[in-house]
This record gives structure tokens, C-alpha cells and sequence, in this order.
């Protein structure tokens, strides 16, 4: 296995992770995109964790292609 294939397999937990973090509500309706809160601005700690999603999500891609063009 070379590099990419771990990185891959780490950012996909990673990002897989981040995602579940950023459930709103606490029923499972909610964690299924039945929410009926309207947030439209992340603040604090939401918004440091969206962006890291965004930058795992971008790892993940480019260590996936990576891996194919290696």
C-alpha cells in the first residue's frame, strides 16, 4: 500500500466523523435531515467545524485522485 491509500482511509474517517458532529437537533428525525430549525449563520466552534469538513472533503479528493494517477 503506498502513501495515498492511508491518507485516504484517515480522511475518510475524519470527514465521516466532522459530519456526524454537525447534527442539529437531538432526535433522530433531526439527524436525518428532518430538523425544522433554520440556522443560517455558523458561529463559534459550528463554523471551525464546518470548515475543516471542507478542507477533509478536499483531502479526501485529492488524495483519492492522487492514488489513481500514482
Amino acid at each position: 500500500m503506498n502513501i495515498f491509500n492511508y491518507i485516504t482511509i484517515g480522511s475518510m474517517v475524519l470527514l465521516t466523523v466532522l459530519i456526524l458532529i454537525q447534527t442539529r437537533g437531538a432526535s433522530l428525525g433531526a439527524g436525518l435531515g428532518g430538523g425544522g430549525e433554520i440556522e443560517s449563520v455558523r458561529r463559534g466552534s459550528d463554523k471551525t467545524i464546518h470548515q475543516i469538513t471542507i478542507v477533509m472533503a478536499f483531502v479526501f479528493s485529492a488524495s483519492i485522485l492522487l492514488s489513481v494517477i500514482a
